[in-house]
C-alpha cells in the first residue's frame, strides 16, 4: 500500500475522532462558559456595586461625591436583583440611602443599618456564587468522562497508526528531520538516502540537491566574507586616530593598534569582553565610555566635548572625541536598528600647539605694547602743559587724535591681554563679597566723561537694600564698563542710556539699555562670539569685549544675555548670585 493510502486511512479515522472530541469539546465548555457568565454577570457585579458603596461609605461626610456615587451604585443594584430576597434588601437599602440624603446621619445610625443592609446583599450573592460554582463543576465533571472516553479512542487509533507505520512514514521522517536540523546549523555536507520507490525518495533526492547547492554557495560566499574582514580590519590597524567599536550590547568587537597603544591594553585583553568590564581597571577607558554609554542631551550646552588630554607619542597630547551611531534597515523590516557605534578620537595636538604659540605671541605682544603705549600717553600730558611750550589749535588737534589712538590702543591691548587669560585657563579671580552699588558707581565714574562728551544722559533705576554678592568686583565692573561704553558709542547724541540693578530670586541683575538701532535677530546668538561685528556696523573694535564679558561672568557662576529689536535699542544684562 502506497504512504498516500496508509495516511489516508489512519488520519481519516484520527480525524474523526478529533471532531467528536472537539464537539464533546465545544458543547461542555459553552456550558461551563454559561454557568460562569451567570456568576460574573448577576453576582459579581452586584458585589462590586456593594464594595464600591462600602468604600464611598467610609469617606468624609463633607466629600462633594460621596453620596452620588453611593446613589449611581444603587440604581445599577436595582436593576441587578437575581436571588431570592434580593429585591427586598435592595428596597430597604434605597429607603435609608434616602433618609440619609434628607438628614445627614450625625451619629452613623443610618449609616451602620445601611452597612449592614449591604454586607446582607453580599452574603447573597455569596452564597449564589457558592451554588452556582457547584453546578459548574458538576458539568466539569461530565465534560471530563466524555472526553476522556473520546480521548481514550484516540489514543487507540493513533497506537495503531504508531506501531503499523513506523518503517514506512516515522523513520524516514526522523531521518528527514535530523538532516534539516543539520542543514539548520550549517552542516551542509548532510545527506539523506530514502530505499524503495515511495514518495521520500523524491525527497531525499531534492534535499540532497539543496544541500549541495547550500554547501557550495557557503563555501563561496565564506571566503568572501572572510577576505573583507581581513580587508577591514587592515584598514582599520592603518588608521593614525584610535578607533573603537562597540556593538549594541557594549562589547568591544575591534580597537586598532593605535587605541590600544594609547589605552595601555593588549587586544587578547580587549576584544570580546563587555566594555564596562574591562573599563573597571583602566581609567583612560572608563572616562571614554562614561559619556559615549549614558545619553544626553544633544542641544544641552553641557553636552559640547571638550578635547581629551593624554599622555601619547611620549608627550601630552590633545583628542577630540567623536562617537558615531550605527544603526541599519533589516532585510524586510521598515525600522532602523541600532546596532552599536564607533569611538574616535582625532588627534588635535599639532592645532592645540598652534593655538597656544598664538595665545602667547598674543599676551607677549599686548604686554610689550602697554609700556610704549603709555609712554606716548605720558608725553601727550607734557604736551598739553605750558611748561614745554604753547601749541596751537591744529597742533592740540593732532593731539587729541593721538590721544584717541592710544587710547583705543590701550583698550586693545588689555582686551587681548583679557583674552590670553581666557584661552589658557588662567582667569585670576579674586571672590569676595561685594555691594553691587559699589560695582555701579565705579563703573560710572569711569564712563561718565565719555557720556558727556556725546551728551547722553546716564539713568539710574536701582533697587534699595540689594544683597551683597559674591563676585570679582574689578572684573564685574570691566564687564559693565563694557556694556555702557558700548551704549554710549551706539547711542545717538543728547540720548539717554538706562543702568538698572534689581533683584531676581537670589541674584542681583545688572542691566544697561541704550536707545541705538538695535540688533537683528540673525546676530543675536554671535553677539558673543570672539571677533564677531554685526555686518554694516560703522563703529570700529575688535569684537572681543563682549566674549570677554561672558567668559568673565560665566566663570564666576553667573549668566549674560542680551535682548534687542531693530529699531528698539538693546538691552545688555547680565547676574551674579549674593
Amino acid at each position: 500500500m502506497k504512504i498516500k493510502a496508509k495516511l489516508t486511512l489512519g488520519i481519516g479515522l484520527l480525524f474523526a475522532a478529533i471532531i467528536t472530541l472537539t464537539g464533546i469539546g465545544i458543547k461542555y465548555t459553552d456550558a461551563l462558559a454559561t454557568d460562569s457568565d451567570k456568576i460574573l454577570k448577576d453576582n459579581y457585579n452586584t458585589l462590586e456595586y456593594v464594595r464600591i458603596m462600602l468604600k464611598a461609605l467610609d469617606e468624609p461626610n463633607d466629600n462633594p461625591r460621596k453620596l452620588a456615587i453611593i446613589e449611581e451604585n444603587l440604581r445599577k443594584q436595582e436593576h441587578n436583583i437575581t436571588e431570592i430576597g434580593e429585591k427586598e434588601i435592595t428596597a430597604r437599602l434605597t429607603e435609608h440611602f434616602n433618609t440619609m440624603k434628607i438628614n445627614p446621619d450625625t451619629d452613623g445610625r443610618m449609616a451602620a443599618d445601611f452597612r449592614k443592609d449591604l454586607f446582607i446583599v453580599m452574603n447573597l450573592n455569596m452564597e449564589a456564587i457558592v451554588r452556582k460554582n457547584n453546578i459548574a463543576r458538576q458539568t466539569s465533571r461530565t465534560a471530563t468522562i466524555w472526553m476522556a472516553a473520546v480521548g481514550a479512542l484516540c489514543f487507540l487509533i493513533g497506537f495503531t497508526i504508531l506501531v503499523n507505520l513506523p518503517r514506512s512514514i516515522a523513520n524516514p521522517i526522523q531521518e528527514l528531520t535530523q538532516s534539516i536540523k543539520q542543514i539548520a546549523a550549517r552542516n551542509y555536507s548532510q545527506r539523506v538516502s530514502f530505499g524503495g520507490e515511495s514518495e521520500f525518495g523524491e525527497i531525499a533526492s531534492s534535499f540532497n540537491t539543496m544541500a549541495e547547492k547550500l554547501e557550495e554557495y557557503n563555501n563561496s560566499s565564506l571566503a568572501k566574507l572572510l577576505i573583507e574582514k581581513k580587508r577591514i580590519e587592515t584598514l582599520i590597524n592603518n588608521m593614525q586616530d584610535p578607533i573603537i567599536g562597540l556593538n549594541a550590547n557594549h562589547n568591544i568587537l575591534f580597537a586598532n593598534d593605535e587605541a590600544l597603544k594609547i589605552i595601555g591594553l593588549k587586544a587578547e585583553n580587549t576584544i570580546g569582553r563587555l566594555a564596562e568590564d574591562v573599563a573597571v581597571g583602566n581609567d583612560l577607558l572608563r572616562s571614554l565610555l562614561d559619556e559615549t554609554l549614558l545619553p544626553t542631551d544633544d542641544n544641552s550646552p553641557t553636552n559640547k566635548q571638550k578635547p581629551i588630554k593624554i599622555y601619547a607619542n611620549n608627550k601630552e597630547s590633545y583628542f577630540e572625541k567623536e562617537v558615531v551611531n550605527i544603526a541599519v534597515t533589516p532585510t524586510g523590516e521598515l525600522h532602523e536598528q541600532h546596532i552599536g557605534h564607533f569611538i574616535i578620537l582625532k588627534n588635535i595636538t599639532p592645532f592645540k600647539e598652534l593655538d597656544s604659540a598664538k595665545t602667547n605671541f598674543i599676551a607677549t605682544v599686548s604686554h610689550e605694547l602697554k609700556t610704549p603705549i603709555a609712554s606716548i600717553k605720558l608725553s601727550l600730558q607734557l604736551l598739553e602743559t605750558k611748561s614745554v611750550g604753547i601749541v596751537n589749535p591744529e597742533q592740540q588737534q593732532l593731539i587729541e587724535s593721538i590721544k584717541d589712538d592710544a587710547e583705543r590702543l590701550l583698550k586693545i591691548t588689555g582686551e587681548l591681554l583679557n583674552l590670553s587669560q581666557v584661552e589658557t585657563g588662567n582667569i585670576q579671580l579674586n571672590i569676595h563679597q561685594c555691594s553691587p552699588y559699589e560695582i555701579l558707581h565705579y563703573a560710572l565714574g569711569a564712563v561718565m566723561t565719555q557720556a558727556e562728551q556725546k551728551h547722553i544722559s546716564l539713568q539710574v533705576v536701582a533697587e534699595e537694600k540689594l544683597p551683597i554678592i559674591k563676585a570679582d568686583a574689578e572684573k564685574s565692573a570691566w564687564v559693565l564698563i563694557n556694556f555702557l561704553t558700548n551704549a554710549i558709542r551706539y547711542s545717538p547724541e543728547h540720548s539717554t542710556v538706562t543702568i538698572e540693578l534689581k533683584q531676581k530670586g537670589q541674584a542681583v541683575v545688572f542691566a544697561v539699555q541704550d536707545v541705538g538701532k538695535g540688533i537683528d535677530v540673525r546676530y543675536r546668538d554671535k553677539i558673543f562670539d570672539r571677533y564677531f561685528q554685526v555686518p554694516g556696523s560703522s563703529k570700529s573694535g575688535t569684537g572681543l569685549g563682549l566674549s570677554i564679558s561672558k567668559e568673565f561672568i560665566e566663570v564666576q557662576g553667573g549668566t549674560i544675555g542680551v535682548e534687542s529689536e531693530i529699531g528698539m535699542g538693546s538691552r545688555f544684562y547680565f547676574t551674579l548670585s549674593a
